[in-house]
């Protein structure tokens, strides 16, 4: 006998946005725009969209152009790609925030401020989740599922990446895993 298809959830079936929301993926499996379609559906009239992305090259500036083209009036878009730990605790209560996304925000760690310690600063990202007072959906690469990194540097990313999407899991509320456009719905704890 032929199992049933499997029907993804629907955008809304994740309503209402809980605290906090982590949308994990491997790169090109649809958790940018699950998780814009999440704060969409949440019946928000509009929301921040915190892009963490900075064009180290022209292939990275045009991926961030068809990420800002992506957005109508809808986001009010905030580019912060280092300083999440300052900026989440003083967004407008109420108001979903998009953080997209905390890999980037890592990787501009790790080589835009070499005089901080990444594992400081996801520390504080931590610390920070909990004193902000509107409802977070931070998208983040599962970076760990591959070859493992033939330079320390790549090691190194992918370590404090699985330690940063270990952390804000345990943190959040609310854990999604997408792949090939499919979310898997990790954790969920009901308020």
């Amino acid at each position: 006998m032929p199992l049933p298809p499997v029907v993804p959830p629907a955008p809304a079936d994740f309503s209402p946005l809980p605290p906090v929301t982590l949308v994990l993926g491997g790169a090109r499996s649809g958790k940018s725009r699950l998780a814009e379609a999440m704060v969409r559906a949440s019946g928000a009239a509009r929301a921040t969209y915190v892009a963490t992305a900075q064009a180290w090259d022209d292939e990275m500036a045009e991926r961030i152009s068809v990420h800002r083209e992506r957005r109508d009036a809808f986001w009010r878009t905030v580019e912060e790609p280092l300083d999440l730990a300052g900026l989440l605790p003083r967004v407008p209560p109420g108001e979903p925030v998009l953080v997209d996304c905390l890999t980037l925000w890592l990787t501009n760690q790790m080589l835009s401020a070499p005089d901080i310690d990444p594992e400081y600063a996801i520390d504080a990202l931590i610390g920070a989740l909990g004193r902000t007072f509107a409802p977070l959906v931070l998208v983040s690469n599962e970076v760990g599922l591959g070859i493992v990194p033939d330079t320390p540097l790549g090691r190194s990313f992918r370590d404090l990446a699985g330690r940063l999407n270990q952390m804000v899991s345990e943190a959040a509320d609310r854990v999604i895993f997408t792949a090939a456009g499919v979310p898997l719905i990790l954790k969920n704890v009901e308020a």
